[in-house]
Protein backbone atom coordinates (compact mmCIF):
# COMPACT_ATOMS: atom_id res chain seq x y z
CA UNK A 1 0.00 0.00 0.00
CA UNK A 2 2.35 2.79 1.48
CA UNK A 3 5.76 3.03 2.45
CA UNK A 4 6.96 4.13 5.94
CA UNK A 5 10.53 5.73 6.07
CA UNK A 6 12.45 4.35 8.34
CA UNK A 7 15.77 5.51 9.40
CA UNK A 8 18.21 4.48 8.23
CA UNK A 9 21.03 2.65 10.29
CA UNK A 10 23.73 5.26 12.17
CA UNK A 11 21.13 7.82 11.62
CA UNK A 12 20.02 10.46 14.25
CA UNK A 13 16.67 8.99 14.61
CA UNK A 14 14.73 10.65 12.27
CA UNK A 15 10.72 10.36 12.31
CA UNK A 16 9.35 7.92 10.65
CA UNK A 17 6.61 8.70 8.47
CA UNK A 18 3.65 7.55 6.25
CA UNK A 19 4.63 8.11 2.70
CA UNK A 20 1.73 8.15 0.34
CA UNK A 21 3.27 8.14 -3.77
CA UNK A 22 1.77 9.46 -6.81
CA UNK A 23 1.85 5.81 -7.78
CA UNK A 24 -0.08 4.58 -4.78
CA UNK A 25 -2.62 7.67 -4.59
CA UNK A 26 -4.69 6.17 -7.22
CA UNK A 27 -5.71 2.74 -5.81
CA UNK A 28 -5.79 4.74 -2.41
CA UNK A 29 -8.89 6.62 -3.99
CA UNK A 30 -10.08 3.50 -6.03
CA UNK A 31 -10.38 1.50 -2.89
CA UNK A 32 -12.60 4.66 -0.63
CA UNK A 33 -14.30 5.02 -4.04
CA UNK A 34 -15.38 1.17 -3.64
CA UNK A 35 -16.14 1.48 0.34
CA UNK A 36 -18.69 4.31 -0.62
CA UNK A 37 -20.52 2.25 -3.28
CA UNK A 38 -20.75 -0.88 -1.08
CA UNK A 39 -22.00 1.51 1.47
CA UNK A 40 -24.93 2.16 -1.11
CA UNK A 41 -24.50 6.01 -0.34
CA UNK A 42 -24.69 8.01 -3.86
CA UNK A 43 -23.20 11.61 -3.33
CA UNK A 44 -24.44 14.01 -5.18
CA UNK A 45 -22.05 16.38 -4.10
CA UNK A 46 -18.54 16.04 -3.19
CA UNK A 47 -16.60 18.69 -0.81
CA UNK A 48 -13.33 18.71 -0.61
CA UNK A 49 -11.75 20.20 2.48
CA UNK A 50 -9.17 22.67 1.44
CA UNK A 51 -6.18 22.24 0.94
CA UNK A 52 -5.07 18.75 2.10
CA UNK A 53 -8.82 17.09 0.73
CA UNK A 54 -8.45 19.02 -3.20
CA UNK A 55 -6.51 16.44 -5.07
CA UNK A 56 -8.49 13.50 -2.85
CA UNK A 57 -11.91 15.45 -3.67
CA UNK A 58 -11.64 15.58 -7.10
CA UNK A 59 -9.97 12.09 -7.86
CA UNK A 60 -13.25 11.04 -5.61
CA UNK A 61 -15.69 12.69 -7.80
CA UNK A 62 -14.21 11.40 -11.15
CA UNK A 63 -13.61 8.10 -9.34
CA UNK A 64 -17.68 7.81 -8.36
CA UNK A 65 -18.70 10.26 -11.79
CA UNK A 66 -20.02 13.09 -9.08
CA UNK A 67 -20.44 16.30 -11.48
CA UNK A 68 -20.65 18.38 -8.73
CA UNK A 69 -17.88 19.30 -6.60
CA UNK A 70 -17.26 22.11 -4.27
CA UNK A 71 -14.60 23.53 -1.63
CA UNK A 72 -14.64 24.87 1.93
CA UNK A 73 -11.52 26.45 2.91
CA UNK A 74 -10.17 25.48 6.81
CA UNK A 75 -7.11 26.63 8.00
CA UNK A 76 -6.23 24.39 11.41
CA UNK A 77 -2.36 23.40 11.16
CA UNK A 78 0.36 25.97 10.43
CA UNK A 79 2.96 23.45 10.44
CA UNK A 80 4.22 19.80 11.25
CA UNK A 81 2.49 18.95 14.86
CA UNK A 82 1.05 23.02 15.03
CA UNK A 83 -1.98 24.13 15.04
CA UNK A 84 -3.89 27.44 15.48
CA UNK A 85 -6.21 26.88 18.85
CA UNK A 86 -9.43 26.12 16.56
CA UNK A 87 -9.89 24.72 12.82
CA UNK A 88 -11.42 28.16 11.10
CA UNK A 89 -13.24 28.66 7.78
CA UNK A 90 -10.94 31.28 5.24
CA UNK A 91 -12.93 32.62 2.20
CA UNK A 92 -14.12 32.23 -0.66
CA UNK A 93 -17.42 30.56 1.52
CA UNK A 94 -19.20 27.70 -0.70
CA UNK A 95 -22.65 28.53 -1.33
CA UNK A 96 -24.59 26.18 0.18
CA UNK A 97 -27.81 27.11 -0.45
CA UNK A 98 -28.63 23.98 -2.68
CA UNK A 99 -27.62 21.37 -0.04
CA UNK A 100 -30.84 20.79 1.83
CA UNK A 101 -31.63 17.58 1.95
CA UNK A 102 -28.91 17.17 -0.74
CA UNK A 103 -26.05 13.49 -0.15
CA UNK A 104 -22.78 14.94 -0.14
CA UNK A 105 -19.80 13.62 0.71
CA UNK A 106 -17.03 15.36 2.74
CA UNK A 107 -12.91 13.94 1.08
CA UNK A 108 -9.95 15.14 3.14
CA UNK A 109 -6.50 13.79 3.48
CA UNK A 110 -6.08 12.58 6.84
CA UNK A 111 -8.46 13.13 9.95
CA UNK A 112 -5.67 13.45 12.57
CA UNK A 113 -7.34 15.64 15.22
CA UNK A 114 -10.33 15.23 13.67
CA UNK A 115 -11.49 18.35 14.47
CA UNK A 116 -11.09 20.10 10.87
CA UNK A 117 -13.69 16.96 10.00
CA UNK A 118 -15.86 17.91 12.39
CA UNK A 119 -16.28 21.67 11.50
CA UNK A 120 -16.98 20.65 8.12
CA UNK A 121 -19.90 18.14 9.36
CA UNK A 122 -21.30 20.54 11.13
CA UNK A 123 -21.74 23.04 8.63
CA UNK A 124 -23.30 20.70 6.37
CA UNK A 125 -25.70 19.47 9.06
CA UNK A 126 -26.52 22.39 9.77
CA UNK A 127 -27.71 23.26 6.03
CA UNK A 128 -29.46 20.04 5.79
CA UNK A 129 -27.09 17.97 3.94
CA UNK A 130 -26.96 14.21 4.17
CA UNK A 131 -23.23 14.21 4.84
CA UNK A 132 -20.58 11.31 5.09
CA UNK A 133 -16.93 11.61 5.31
CA UNK A 134 -13.81 9.95 3.39
CA UNK A 135 -10.49 10.69 4.12
CA UNK A 136 -7.36 8.80 3.01
CA UNK A 137 -6.06 8.31 6.62
CA UNK A 138 -7.41 7.79 9.58
CA UNK A 139 -5.13 8.63 13.10
CA UNK A 140 -6.07 7.10 16.13
CA UNK A 141 -6.64 10.23 17.92
CA UNK A 142 -9.34 11.71 16.25
CA UNK A 143 -12.65 13.19 17.53
CA UNK A 144 -14.33 12.26 14.93
CA UNK A 145 -14.23 8.54 12.78
CA UNK A 146 -14.94 9.16 9.33
CA UNK A 147 -17.63 7.05 7.38
CA UNK A 148 -14.78 5.95 4.76
CA UNK A 149 -11.23 5.66 5.55
CA UNK A 150 -7.90 3.85 3.45
CA UNK A 151 -6.00 3.58 5.92
CA UNK A 152 -5.01 3.93 9.70
CA UNK A 153 -1.86 5.27 10.97
CA UNK A 154 -0.43 6.97 13.88
CA UNK A 155 2.70 8.03 11.93
CA UNK A 156 3.16 12.07 10.22
CA UNK A 157 2.18 11.19 6.62
CA UNK A 158 3.80 12.74 3.65
CA UNK A 159 1.16 13.28 0.69
CA UNK A 160 2.52 13.64 -2.95
CA UNK A 161 1.39 17.06 -3.42
CA UNK A 162 2.94 18.92 -0.58
CA UNK A 163 5.83 16.84 0.00
CA UNK A 164 7.92 19.75 -1.54
CA UNK A 165 7.99 23.20 0.01
CA UNK A 166 6.30 26.17 -1.51
CA UNK A 167 7.91 27.82 -4.01
CA UNK A 168 9.15 30.92 -3.28
CA UNK A 169 10.98 33.92 -5.21
CA UNK A 170 12.65 34.02 -8.52
CA UNK A 171 13.15 31.36 -10.33
CA UNK A 172 16.62 31.06 -12.06
CA UNK A 173 16.92 29.45 -15.40
CA UNK A 174 19.74 28.07 -17.10
CA UNK A 175 20.31 28.12 -20.61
Amino acid sequence: MTSTELPSPGADALPQREVLTWETFPVAVRDLAHQVVASGFVPEVVVAVARGGLVPGGAMAYALGTKGVGTLNIEFYTDIGKTLDDPRVLPPLMDTSDLPGARVLVVDDVADSGRTLALVMELLEKQGADARSAVLFTKPRTIVQPDYSWKDTDLWITFPWSAEPPVTGARSISA
